[in-house]
C-alpha cells in the first residue's frame, strides 16, 4: 500500500449511521486528487492542470453531499475546507446537534452510538436505522426499540419553556443514559 505522502487535510463528521472519516490527498505539483472516505478510496485523479476547484462525493448510509473546496492562499499554499449538505463543517454540526440526540453507552462489553432524529424521529443505532414503535403517554410520546436483549424506550416530553422545546430522553433497561457531545 502506497504511502498517503500528499494527505493534507482529515475531517470527522459525525452522522446519523456513524462518525465518519473523511481524508483528503493534494499533490500541488501533480494537481493529483484522492479522497478516502473510512479509508476506502472513493475519488483518484491523477493529474490536474487547476489546482484549485472542488470535490464532490457522499458520505454514510444516507449518502449525505460532501464537498470538499481546494481554494490558493497565496504564492504555492492552499486551503482546504468541508462542505456537509452545502454548509461548512462547523455550521452543520451546530445545526446537527438542534435537529439530533446522540447517546454512547456500553451494553455487555459491546459499545452503542444511538442517534434520533427529532424531525422524522428516525432511531439509528451503529449505523442501522432501527426498527421502533411509538406510544403516547400521560406526559409526552414512547418510542420504543431493542439493542441485543436490550428494551429501549426514547422519552419526548415538553419541558414547559418555549425556548427549550421538547427533552428527549433514552432510557434503557430501566437506566437513564447521558446524552452525548459530539
Amino acid at each position: 500500500l502506497e504511502k498517503m505522502t500528499d494527505l493534507v487535510a482529515v475531517w470527522e463528521v459525525a452522522l446519523s449511521d456513524g462518525v465518519h472519516k473523511i481524508e483528503f490527498e493534494h499533490g500541488t505539483t501533480s494537481g493529483k486528487r484522492v479522497v478516502y472516505v473510512d479509508g476506502k478510496e472513493l475519488i483518484r485523479k491523477e493529474w490536474m492542470f487547476k489546482l484549485v476547484g472542488k470535490e464532490t462525493f457522499t458520505v454514510g448510509a444516507s449518502k449525505t453531499k460532501a464537498t470538499i473546496n481546494i481554494d490558493a492562499v497565496g504564492g504555492f499554499a492552499y486551503e482546504y475546507t468541508l462542505e456537509i449538505n452545502g454548509k461548512s463543517l462547523k455550521k452543520y454540526m451546530e445545526n446537527r446537534s438542534k435537529t439530533t440526540n446522540t447517546w454512547i453507552l456500553n451494553l455487555g462489553g459491546m459499545d452503542y452510538r444511538v442517534v434520533l432524529e427529532k424531525d422524522t424521529m428516525d432511531v439509528w443505532c451503529n449505523g442501522q436505522k432501527m426498527e421502533t414503535a411509538g406510544e403516547f403517554v400521560e406526559d409526552g410520546t414512547e418510542t420504543h426499540f431493542s439493542v441485543g436483549n436490550h428494551s429501549c424506550c426514547i422519552k419526548a416530553v415538553s419541558s414547559g419553556k418555549r425556548k427549550e422545546g421538547i427533552i428527549h430522553t433514552l432510557i434503557v433497561d430501566d437506566r437513564e443514559i447521558p446524552e452525548a457531545l459530539e
